[in-house]
């Protein structure tokens, strides 16, 4: 009996070492994604002893920059991260790509079947429809390639992967999901202030009247399929202010909640007939910026319910439910912070800063709640909020940004990196919790830096013969090319850094022949473009003109951009350029809060790279990442991968 109980004992301590253990030395593989963490700013926390833990794992194994895509944009950067391919293969060349038989864009990741649809910045259609949406993504991602060799894998937030791929990989789709509405974010205003109304980017106001201090209104869902000429669908939406403080009862259908002045919601579930036995639920939060002397409420952009998902989401399908029961509802749509409601002055800097508080720490939970059953096997997570922080609060640490106000920088001036320092706990915990066994890697996918200046590519190609207009007296064009003249155009600009030869046997109304014209043509496009310098600066506006063909290879080179433009520091493509406009001014300035930016020379922002175990390539690229996660198990690169793994395994002894 004795025997029996030792021996009860020994076992029972074995299975205790081998699950602290993770089951059998079994290789455990943690990848943090922090979205344009700057290498720059990084070496200098790091130096004042502020990023204790990146310098932590800096000393134990790596830390160095990395190679971003050609552009720099994040869905492109992402892909070569997934894939171990440049866009050549995997065929993202911008948030934007374009039909060359109608000139017209659409979204680079996805689509459905039904249609390519027109687009606006803050509205990118992707309609609730019978048409089947689809990634446009090529290539196989990593965590499918570990899925085929029966390898666990959480994949949480990556972008450029909505629809997800993949099946038994846990993940939760990240940029390039879409709001209920089928758009990148697209947030709604109430007031009774009197604006003057224009087509506002990336949201809707609503002019209201205040009865008895009573607002009756509207909220609009998603486009109904099932009706002809497709509705939107609409739920009533009451407002009661109490008449003596600043607070007001918000009502839509059978529930109700109060909100203080000042004071953000928790989640609303909202649920859109659609038919008598079919609605689409969605999830949103409310702000009450003011009641009185003018009342004004903000509401978010509504989310795809992950506890009901109108589009696909997760893999497995119900991993999102899953997700929900065990954090809450949570952010579904791929840019959960509300950069544009801060651009156009919805939100303040405050409660811009509250919003995308509510994103960072939903996914520190996703994060922590995947930590606590990780053994073995693959743990990805991403984090957004690094990025459209950048975005918004680089003005406040350039005193050269049209948008310095010294005031605001004396509050604001640390933000940035004050959030570097909230990065660096969350890699400290996490590596607490994955133990000192496992492999740990940190990357950013670009760098960031200034965004002063705008430039505005069609209107460069229009004034140096390029491209021709129709109605030379308006000088300009607006979206979509509306006023430009094919038959006398040889090039045009399309996306962010995206330049195309209006191409014979390609586009719809080409004429430049493919061979030496065009190969002339691109020579004396690039020499120009890396040429100019903004007058009032002096400085170059463009630090790099790409050639597709020197850059991309894969089965998607046809579908390239003809040049990819790379911009200084302080300059970057217009957000009138990537929509196909031209317009009278060449340079201007860049008036928006969206005052820092990475779609510039890949050379200008580079991402970082962290490990855990030196790396053998002292110039490591975002392709490598995939070979290297792959070779973490023992399994080699496809064929179609031009990165390679980082890791010496010889000297590993693997």
């Amino acid at each position: 009996m004795r025997r029996v109980l030792i021996l009860a004992v020994m076992l029972a301590l074995v299975a205790l070492v081998v699950n602290s253990t993770g089951g059998d030395n079994k290789p455990k593989l943690l990848v943090l994604g922090f979205d344009g963490m700057d290498p720059r700013i990084t070496r200098s926390l790091m130096a004042e002893g502020r990023l204790p833990n990146f310098q932590r794992l800096a000393q134990k194994g790596t830390f160095t920059e990395l190679e971003t895509s050609v552009p720099p944009q994040s869905p492109v950067a992402w892909s070569n991260f997934i894939t171990g391919m440049n866009p050549g293969g995997h065929g993202i060349f911008d948030f934007i790509a374009r039909d060359p038989k109608t000139y017209l864009p659409y979204l680079s990741t996805t689509v459905t079947e039904d249609a390519k649809r027109k687009l606006k910045i803050g509205k990118w259609l992707i309609p609730l429809s019978k048409g089947k949406v689809k990634l446009l993504r090529h290539g196989k991602s990593f965590w499918e390639i570990l899925e085929d060799h029966d390898i666990p894998t959480v994949v949480l937030r990556v972008p450029s992967n909505f629809p997800p791929s993949g099946k038994t990989t846990r993940s939760i789709s990240g940029m390039g999901t879409p709001d209920i509405l089928g758009t990148y974010g697209t947030f709604s205003f109430y007031t009774t202030k009197p604006y003057v109304i224009t087509e506002e980017t990336g949201g809707r106001i609503y002019i209201v009247d205040s009865f008895n201090n009573k607002v009756e209104t509207k909220i609009v869902g998603p486009p109904n399929t099932f009706l002809e000429g497709n509705p939107d669908a609409e739920l009533p939406l009451t407002i009661y202010l109490d008449p003596d403080f600043p607070v007001a009862k918000i009502v839509i259908e059978d529930t109700e909640l109060i909100l203080n002045e000042k004071e953000w919601s928790d989640w609303v579930t909202l649920r859109f007939k659609m038919m008598p036995f079919a609605s689409v639920q969605g999830i949103v939060r409310f702000y009450l910026k003011s009641v009185r002397p003018d009342f004004e409420l903000y509401m978010s952009p509504i989310q795809i319910d992950p506890r009901a998902p109108a589009l696909p989401i997760s893999t497995p399908a119900d991993y999102s439910k899953e997700l929900a029961k065990a954090i809450g509802p949570f952010y579904t749509q791929g840019i959960a912070e509300e950069t544009w409601a801060l651009n156009e002055g919805r939100l303040n800097e405050d409660e811009f800063l509250r919003q995308i508080e509510f994103v960072f720490d939903q996914t520190k939970k996703m994060l922590d709640y995947e930590l606590d059953r990780f053994d073995w096997g693959l743990l990805y997570c991403y984090f957004s909020t690094s990025d459209p922080l950048q975005h918004m609060f680089w003005r406040f640490r350039d005193p050269q940004h049209p948008m310095y106000e010294p005031q605001l920088a004396e509050r604001y001036g640390e933000t940035i990196e004050y959030y570097y320092t909230r990065l660096d706990s969350v890699l400290g915990h996490a590596m607490d919790r994955v133990g000192p066994d496992a492999t740990v890697i940190v990357l950013s996918d670009h760098g960031f830096t200034s965004y002063r200046r705008n430039f505005h590519l069609n209107t460069w190609l229009y004034r140096n013969g390029y491209l021709a207009l129709r109605d030379e007296f308006r000088q300009e064009s607006d979206e979509f090319f509306e006023n430009v003249d094919w038959s006398g155009t040889k090039a045009y600009a399309l996306g962010i850094n995206c330049l195309y030869i209006n191409q014979i046997g390609r586009e719809a109304e080409g004429i430049v022949s493919p061979g030496p014209e065009k190969e002339h043509l691109l020579d004396e496009l690039r020499r120009k473009l890396m040429a100019v310098v903004d007058p009032e600066t002096g400085e170059h506006v463009i630090a790099q003109v790409y050639k597709a063909e020197d850059w991309y290879s894969g089965e998607c080179v046809d579908e390239a951009p003809d040049l990819v433009v790379g911009y200084n520091a302080g300059y970057r493509g217009s957000w009138e350029t990537a929509l196909g406009k031209v317009t009278r001014t060449l340079i201007t300035d860049n008036n928006k809060a969206w005052s820092g930016d990475h779609c510039m020379a890949k050379e200008v922002i580079p991402g970082v790279l962290f490990a855990s175990k030196p790396i053998a390539n002292p110039q490591p690229a975002l392709y490598d990442l995939a070979p290297t996660i792959l070779g973490e198990f023992g399994i080699s690169a496809t064929p179609e991968m031009v990165g390679s793994d980082l890791f010496d395994r010889i000297a590993q002894g693997r």
